[in-house]
């Protein structure tokens, strides 16, 4: 099935016609990665404050939460363990061989890089983005 074509950061694509654009193939799988990652899910209450919402309201729990890692102190590994619970989740996303996730720091956020297997064609596919204030 067809999502919309929009990509994370940007608007909807129309056609030169005015429809909605629909993504399929390697192109969606990477929409709903990035989507998956940049979105917060539902923080956890500390010492009684309330918890952070979630971006989701019917889907709390949804969502790796990477921009609320800008402006934290790096844990690389952290970062990596989230984005692999996270991607692992996609269907169109391979368990074999385990995606490959590097995260360096940048001025003001982290620099994501993701090696991972398309689950349909078995081919390679690399992610790449920045998230940053």
């Amino acid at each position: 099935m067809s999502d919309l074509n929009h990509m994370w950061g940007s608007d909807l694509t129309v056609s030169a016609s005015g429809d909605l654009q629909l993504v399929g193939g390697a192109d969606q799988t990477q929409q709903r990665i990035l989507r998956r990652l940049m979105t917060n899910p539902r923080g956890p209450a500390v010492g009684g404050t309330p918890p952070e919402p979630g971006d989701y309201i019917f889907h709390l729990d949804y969502g790796a939460g990477l921009p609320r890692e800008v402006g934290r102190t790096l844990d690389a590994g952290r970062i990596r363990a989230k984005i692999r619970g996270q991607i692992l989740r996609e269907a169109s996303v391979a368990r074999r061989p385990i995606p490959v996730i590097d995260v360096q720091a940048i001025a003001s956020g982290v620099s994501v890089s993701i090696r991972y297997t398309d689950a349909a064609t078995g081919q390679p596919a690399t992610l790449s983005f920045n998230v940053n204030q």
